[in-house]
């Protein structure tokens, strides 16, 4: 027998003010079951015709789902915030404490539509300050640590590397001590780029680090005390290795969103040698869609490729941009091939599809809906242009979480 799903309504309980209420039996039943671990959310939704959100507010305030208390590092940038409004928008049992130091990439205006949210709380700090990161995790009872905080950009590693080494070194080694001593599993979010370049084939999880650049080593190392803290203390950690990632929200020091507005603002883009470096790419939806199948169903000690196979060389990415953007090849300014610049990257995600994940996005609906967003937010990217975002970070944050 088929049962039509209610569209969501927040305000309105399970059964209350509805002119066509679904017997109460049928919710007592299905919490029944679901409490008994017999149906799903979904397959509770197809009994009493309630939208599976909605039932699963009716379970957690039933107690039948625990409220999950994640911390995420880094939750200012791009990836981060990202995913905070994923899982936001998609678990309502979920409640994230968002832990960044905001650096010149960390923006706040990248969360506005969350900052409000009862289940959302900012904390400024860093993840190098190992003892209010403690204090943090203990006040909010934190359960889940998932880690986007890097430093990232492989230009700046090139000019200095010491800040690269303290974060993507120190500051994960002060998560590990952590998640150790209070048995908190923990997702490190790293990048393809630790396993150098490859010309053919695809790099498997257990493919050998041959870093080539400062940012790339520094990755590099956070991901081997992750694995020597696994094998050693039994510490509940996943490694991510992930391809390029592209979206809204992304700092313009990167090449998708910084030609976009160097091309909307009628400036010429930067070609690095004859543009023929390849990456692979993945939309950061499907991104944080990964990190959260990896929560559901990843192994502790395990590492995991997130890739899509959408592998495009620099060039293709440029001309692709200068037609979505109406521009000719007289916007292309080449220089010098750029230091450490590995010639191809490309990722088997072989295990984490055999557990069930698949990409959503393709390349070109990735691409599309990145120069969209790009050319209707203005407001978001003009104030870093203009030095206005820096400024900001140099003010004092009064969060009413700190303990000054």
């Amino acid at each position: 027998m088929a049962f039509e799903i209610k569209p969501l309504d927040n305000n309105n309980p399970l059964g209350q003010n509805n002119p066509n209420p679904m017997p109460s039996t049928k919710v007592e039943l299905a919490t029944r079951l679901f409490s008994d671990g017999a149906i799903s959310v979904e397959e509770a939704s197809h009994i009493t015709g309630h939208h599976p959100q909605q039932l699963k507010q009716h379970f957690e305030s039933k107690g039948i789902i625990p409220k999950r208390r994640i911390l995420v590092c880094g939750g200012a940038g791009f990836m981060g915030s990202y995913f905070i409004k994923y899982m936001l928008g998609k678990h309502p049992h979920v409640h994230i404490v968002n832990y960044d130091k905001l650096s010149y990439a960390g923006n706040l205006n990248n969360l506005k539509n969350v900052e409000q949210d009862e289940r959302y709380v900012f904390v400024r700090g860093d993840i190098t300050d190992k003892e209010y990161l403690e204090k943090t995790i203990k006040r909010f009872g934190i359960d889940y640590i998932v880690n986007f905080a890097a430093e990232s950009h492989v230009d700046r590693s090139i000019k200095s590397a010491s800040e690269f080494i303290k974060s993507n070194i120190g500051g994960v080694h002060s998560i590990l001590e952590l998640s150790t001593e209070h048995n908190i599993p923990y997702i490190q979010i790293s990048t393809d780029e630790v396993f150098g370049e490859i010309e053919n084939g695809k790099f498997t999880e257990e493919h050998p680090f041959r870093p080539n650049n400062p940012y790339s080593a520094s990755k590099a190392g956070g991901d081997l005390i992750c694995r020597a803290y696994s094998v050693t203390h039994k510490t509940p950690v996943i490694v991510t290795h992930s391809c390029n990632v592209v979206g809204p929200f992304q700092f313009p020091e990167k090449l998708i969103p910084g030609f976009i507005i160097r091309l909307l603002n009628n400036q010429k883009v930067t070609v690095h040698g004859d543009g023929r470096n390849i990456r692979e790419w993945i939309y950061v939806e499907d991104h944080s869609r990964a990190v959260e199948f990896i929560m559901e169903h990843g192994m502790p000690g395990k590492v995991y490729n997130i890739g899509t196979g959408h592998e495009k060389s620099n060039m293709e990415i440029t001309e692709l941009l200068l037609e979505k953007l109406q521009k000719d090849r007289t916007f292309l300014d080449y220089v010098p091939q750029r230091k450490g610049n590995d010639w191809r990257y490309a990722l088997d995600t072989t295990a984490l599809s055999e557990l069930g994940w698949q990409p959503k996005f393709g390349f070109d609906q990735s691409i599309s809906e990145t120069v969209n967003w790009y050319i209707n937010n203005e407001w978001w990217w003009r104030p870093i242009l203009t030095g206005e975002h820096e400024k900001k970070l140099q003010q004092p944050y009064h969060s009413a979480y700190r303990e000054d």
